[in-house]
């Protein structure tokens, strides 16, 4: 059985009828997949709801790094489309966004998710943002603080200092290793994402899963997503970050090793008496996969 393994992979992508599944859901959940030019050269794809209902409020649920927004999503989406008028975007360089302008930086996603919002008739609402999404959300309620009532940042480190990945807070090293884990081309590379981002990830996955996903899922805007990684660091410093005064609910994993719990408590000392911290236990950085019964529980507490 084992020999003809690799001949199946090329035959059948267990990863691309995943995907396939979540349209299948994302559909039945009442939203249609829309890509929107934003006029210079930027194309954003975004779900959105196939019937909006002016008296529902709007959330939008953004997504970070690894896969695409479907697959960090999925599990959410029944819990809040009765409620709100719901859209599930890809940033720039992830699913069918992209862009020839030359900026990687989050204030740039924030402009570009702020004018798709405006194209589609959406002038207020509340964000959910997991990790790299989470910086992306931040900046959006800096810039546009009137648009956004209600913000949730799931273990987001916009908090963390240049001098932290020095000091040794991070499992890497250095600039470079960050890159080739969080943006995995070999089947080794991607077992040690899944090892820093769980407490408890899956054993035994053959090697021809493993890269089957990340031809499907990682192959695509290599070099941009690595801009993006280099950007969030650069010269970075917590008394440069702006305060924001938005309700907001900070979520982390208590054994978050790609942003360490210590960057949560040092956000809601940041923030202030407008943010509050809840900790699930026994979960890492991807809280909202291994947890998210958890996860769910706290965003409807709070959202709703």
């Amino acid at each position: 059985m084992s020999r003809k393994s690799p001949s199946m992979s090329k035959c059948f992508s267990f990863t691309a009828s995943r995907d396939w599944f979540y349209r299948y859901w994302f559909t039945k959940s009442g939203l249609r997949s829309v890509s929107t030019g934003l006029g210079d050269g930027t194309i954003m794809h975004c779900w959105v709801p196939k019937f909006r209902k002016p008296s529902k409020p709007n959330l939008v649920l953004v997504h970070g790094f690894g896969a695409n927004a479907m697959w960090q999503y999925a599990e959410a989406l029944h819990h809040f489309t009765p409620r709100f008028n719901v859209y599930v975007p890809d940033l720039i360089f992830f699913g069918r966004s992209y862009t020839s302008l030359p900026d990687r930086t989050e204030s740039f996603q924030a402009r570009c998710l702020m004018r798709l919002m405006g194209l589609q008739g959406v002038e207020r609402m509340s964000m959910v943002g997991i990790s790299y999404g989470g910086f992306v959300a931040y900046s959006m309620a800096v810039q546009y603080p009137q648009a956004l009532d209600r913000l949730v940042l799931c273990c987001t480190g916009v908090c963390l200092e240049e001098e932290d990945l020095k000091a040794g807070l991070f499992p890497v090293k250095s600039l470079e290793e960050a890159k080739q884990v969080l943006m995995p081309q070999t089947p080794e590379k991607l077992r040690e994402l899944m090892r820093v981002s769980f407490v408890r990830p899956a054993t035994g996955v053959p090697s021809f899963f493993l890269s089957d996903f990340i031809k499907v899922m990682c192959s695509e805007f290599v070099e941009e997503k690595g801009e993006l990684i280099q950007e969030i660091l650069k010269d970075r410093g917590q008394s440069n970050l702006p305060k924001i005064r938005q309700p907001t609910l900070l979520v982390w994993g208590e054994q978050d090793q790609i942003f360490p719990l210590e960057l949560g408590h040092r956000l809601k000392r940041h923030i202030g008496d407008n943010a509050e911290l809840v900790v699930i236990k026994n979960a890492g950085h991807a809280v909202n996969l291994e947890k998210p019964k958890e996860f769910i529980k706290h965003l409807k507490l709070f959202l709703l």
